[in-house]
């Protein structure tokens, strides 16, 4: 298994395009996958419980995080939104957002993060991309977000993580500064 810290962001603004409009073009349901994780920074377990009442004419996702048991608020962006609105329009309000197969009961359930991992892997084998993981779209946000807005206190609340440096550490900026850094040394 990959350790988390082991995979990276995607830094470059066009290969995330890129890979949005091929996800959109083969695969709507992986497409919502990547998009729900690069514009909401929620972590693969958590927007795999998402159902369609979770986002249907919502402004936030309201919900408690698996990992830290915490409830977090956040805003749906309008990018998202847009995307979500029509990707739901013909799901009933508990159907998973992200669905496997239908059961033998008749039912849908939702993927399981082995799935999750390994749709991310076909895409970074096809996009040529190493170090991409379920991990990855929650630091993809982070990373852009951080090079947006320079704001790593309101990153570091989105994350629920225990202090800045361990943001940064989390979507490679720390490791990042430190290689350019070295790259330019020279006696």
């Amino acid at each position: 298994m990959i350790e988390i810290n082991s995979v990276s962001p995607i830094k470059s603004r066009e290969k995330v395009r890129e890979i949005c409009k091929f996800l959109k073009l083969t695969n709507e349901r992986n497409f919502i996958l990547f998009m729900l994780g690069i514009y909401s920074g929620l972590r693969v377990s958590d927007i795999l419980k998402l159902k369609a009442k979770d986002v249907t004419g919502k402004s936030h996702f309201i919900l408690k995080e698996g990992k830290t048991g915490k409830t977090q608020k956040l805003i749906i962006c309008d990018e998202l939104k847009k995307e979500l609105k029509w990707y739901c329009k013909n799901m009933m309000p508990d159907d998973y957002i992200i669905p496997s197969r239908v059961t033998k009961e008749g039912r849908k359930k939702p993927i399981t993060r082995q799935r999750a991992f390994q749709i991310l892997k076909e895409v970074a084998i096809e996009f040529e991309e190493d170090n991409i993981a379920c991990h990855s779209m929650r630091k993809t946000f982070g990373y852009h977000y951080y090079k947006n807005t320079g704001d790593i206190a309101t990153l570091q609340k989105i994350f629920n993580h225990s202090t800045p440096r361990e943001t940064l550490i989390y979507i490679g900026i720390e490791q990042a500064e430190k290689d350019k850094a070295m790259k330019k040394f020279k006696y």
